[in-house]
């Protein structure tokens, strides 16, 4: 029982953190280069989060042609850029990743 009161409290504190910035934000006005600024959060986060995925193996840097999910990166985003499509990027790195894979027989 208690477990279920802590995780309730839990729950009700990320909430009310989560609410307190929509209800602040709604009442100021933030700066327009701050508000611009905010616009390369999610690319920021996400290449935060995917760049180890991409450039370690077994918890070393692993920076080679030999590096399946490397080049599939490097060639997802340069798809990414071209097209400017998420679909087309996605496609495009799980192909070549994949192809990689089979051919450098990991």
């Amino acid at each position: 029982m208690e477990i279920w009161l802590i995780m309730l409290l839990i729950g009700i504190l990320t909430f009310s953190i989560r609410l307190s910035f929509i209800v602040l934000l709604e009442r100021i006005q933030l700066p327009e280069a701050f508000l611009r600024a905010l616009r390369f959060v999610p690319i920021a986060v996400l290449s935060a989060i995917i760049a180890p995925e991409l450039a370690m193996k077994n918890n070393q840097l692993f920076l080679s042609l030999a590096n399946p999910r490397l080049l599939a990166g490097v060639a997802a985003t340069l798809v990414a850029y071209r097209t400017r499509s998420v679909v087309w990027s996605i496609l495009a790195g799980m192909a070549i990743f994949w192809g990689l894979k089979l051919v450098l027989g990991m």
